[in-house]
């Protein structure tokens, strides 16, 4: 196959077999390997719930009032892995239906995710951290709703560029789980266990994060005005 250029033809570029399904599950692959500490975690504090053996330290405060943690670990079980395949374009473009229904579904279970975060900030008494910590949390947990409900909003205006931009968002925020079990690790090997140095390091997960998501984006958006 050849391609007309101004000055003749030549030869079109081959792609190389393979690189294209490999390619396209490489970021999901990725971000689900960033969360797979928090969700084998979760998955645990589950089968606890259900009168399984004790595998993670005992919570008191789970344990008074396990609905909530019921609600946030299994949505944000669909909101991290179905999430990730969101993000690929070809995914988006080859499935488009897939993409929308699967769309609204994910903003009801990361509001979800948001809520009952912000339901045990609020409501669990004595969790790490101190002050800050808690305060970051509300901070972060009133972020990701509102990032949803922007980009919902922005996908229905057709506002492309907003939806994505909010959705990246919403997601590194919801992903920090997996990346403040690297800070967190750091931090105690550091510092130690004390509430400052708790507070810190899991705030430091939500900033990385947050800093990663807004490079992305504007690479994105310079990209496109790019030749």
């Amino acid at each position: 196959m050849t391609q007309h250029t101004a000055s003749g033809t030549r030869p079109a570029p081959q792609r190389r077999p393979g690189s294209r399904d490999g390619s396209i599950l490489r970021v999901p692959a990725a971000l689900i390997a960033l969360t797979l500490i928090p969700l084998v975690a979760g998955s645990l504090r589950l089968v606890e719930l259900a009168g399984g053996p004790q595998v993670l330290p005992t919570n008191p405060r789970i344990d008074a009032s396990p609905a909530p943690v019921v609600l946030h670990v299994v949505a944000a079980a669909v909101y991290v892995v179905a999430g990730a395949f969101q993000f690929p374009a070809r995914v988006r473009r080859a499935h488009r239906t897939w993409h929308r229904r699967a769309g609204r579904v994910l903003a009801a279970a990361g509001l979800v995710v948001a809520g009952s975060g912000l339901w045990m900030t609020l409501f669990y008494p004595g969790a790490p951290g101190g002050d800050l910590l808690w305060s970051v949390r509300l901070v972060v947990g009133s972020v990701m709703a509102a990032s949803i409900v922007l980009g919902f909003t922005a996908i229905r205006r057709r506002d492309i560029r907003g939806h994505r931009a909010w959705m990246i968002r919403a997601y590194a925020l919801a992903i920090a789980a997996g990346t403040q079990t690297i800070t967190e690790g750091v931090g105690e090997g550091l510092f130690g266990t004390s509430d400052l140095s708790t507070a810190l390091s899991v705030s430091s997960g939500w900033l990385i994060n947050a800093a990663i998501a807004e490079w992305i984006i504007r690479r994105q958006r310079t990209n496109r005005r790019g030749p």
